[in-house]
C-alpha cells in the first residue's frame, strides 16, 4: 500500500511558536512561578498532556474574568495566552493583579483582532464568519466591542439583516472552511455590494485545505490526524469527506482500522496544525506495517 503524507501535516508556525515558548519559559528560572495557560494552549489533547509534564498547567476562567484575576491573585506567576488569543480586557486585569503575561497569539490572529478593534472604533458593522463559541472567535468578538455579527451556517446568511447604510466588513476565523467562507462572501456581496470583503484565513489552513481537495481524489482512503476539539482539523476532514467517501478521522494510531485498508493501494495522510509530530510518526508506522 503506497503511503502519501501531507507536505503540510503538522505544527503549524503559530502553533510551533507558541510550544516553543512554553517550553522556553518553562525552564527559565527568571520567570515567575507558577506557570499557568489560561484553557488549553493548542486543541489537542497530548500537546496539553506534554506541557502539563513540564510543570505548566492549565487553568479556565469560571464566570466574570474581573472575579478570575482576584480569585487567583496571589497563585498565579506567569499567565499563558494561547495560540487561539483572547479579549483585551486581559491585559489590563494582568497588570492591575500583577500578574505576568506571555503572549502566544498567533501573529495572524492578532492581525485579526486589531481588524476587529479599528472596525469598532470607526463604527463599521463587522461580520464574523466563523463558530461563534471557537476561543479564536470570541477573542475577535470581544476586540470588536461584542457588536459583531456571527456567521455559521446558511441559514445565518439568509438572516442576515444588516444597515445597508452604514460600512460593513466581513471577517472570518482563520481556520474556517475555506469553500464556506468564499461562498458566505459573495452571498454577503450579492446583498449588500459595499461591503469591505477581508480574506482572514491564514495562509497554512489554505494550503491544509487545498492539498486534501487533491489528495482525496487521488488516493483510495484518507486518514485526517486531529483532536475532536481543533477546528483546524476538523475542517480538513470535512475538506477530505466531501471528495473521498472513504475518509476517516483519528487521533492516534490506535483508532486505525484494518478493516478501512483492506483491497486498497493508496491512502493520504494529513495532519491539522495542532497534531504534534509524533503522533503522525505512530500513525504512518502502523499503516506501513498492516
Amino acid at each position: 500500500m503506497k503511503i502519501t503524507l501531507s507536505k503540510y501535516a503538522g505544527f503549524c508556525e503559530g502553533v510551533q511558536r507558541a510550544y516553543e515558548m512554553v517550553e522556553k519559559i518553562a525552564s527559565d528560572p527568571k520567570v515567575k512561578k507558577p506557570i499557568f495557560v489560561l484553557g488549553s494552549l493548542v486543541h489537542n489533547e497530548e500537546v496539553v498532556a506534554k506541557i502539563e509534564s513540564l510543570g505548566v498547567k492549565k487553568i479556565s476562567v469560571e464566570g466574570k474574568l474581573e472575579d478570575f484575576f482576584e480569585k487567583n491573585e496571589n497563585q498565579i506567576g506567569t499567565l499563558v495566552i494561547t495560540a487561539h488569543g483572547t479579549g483585551p480586557r486581559i491585559y489590563g486585569l494582568a497588570k492591575k493583579y500583577q500578574i505576568d503575561l506571555v503572549d502566544t497569539t498567533c501573529p495572524r490572529v492578532i492581525k485579526v483582532q486589531r481588524l476587529a478593534k479599528i472596525f469598532f472604533e470607526k463604527n463599521v458593522q463587522i461580520v464574523i464568519i466563523g463558530e461563534k463559541n471557537h476561543k479564536e472567535v470570541v477573542g475577535i468578538f470581544q476586540w470588536g466591542g461584542e457588536s459583531a455579527i456571527f456567521v455559521e451556517t446558511a441559514k445565518d446568511l439568509t438572516d442576515l439583516n444588516l444597515d445597508p447604510d452604514r460600512e460593513i466588513a466581513v471577517l472570518s476565523q482563520t481556520t474556517q472552511d475555506q469553500e464556506f467562507v468564499e461562498f458566505a462572501n459573495q452571498a454577503i456581496l450579492k446583498k449588500y455590494p459595499k461591503a469591505q470583503i477581508l480574506d482572514s484565513i491564514c495562509l497554512a489552513t489554505h494550503d491544509r485545505q487545498s492539498e486534501i481537495n487533491q489528495l482525496a481524489a487521488k488516493n483510495e482512503v484518507v486518514i485526517v490526524i486531529g483532536d475532536p476539539n481543533s477546528s483546524n482539523s476538523n475542517r480538513l476532514f470535512e475538506v477530505a469527506k466531501r471528495v473521498n467517501k472513504n475518509s476517516y478521522f483519528v487521533q492516534n494510531a490506535e483508532q486505525l482500522e484494518a478493516v478501512w485498508f483492506e483491497n486498497k493501494k493508496t491512502v493520504a495522510v494529513a495532519a491539522g496544525a495542532s497534531t504534534p509530530a509524533w503522533i503522525i510518526e505512530e500513525v504512518v508506522l502502523k499503516l506501513k506495517n498492516l
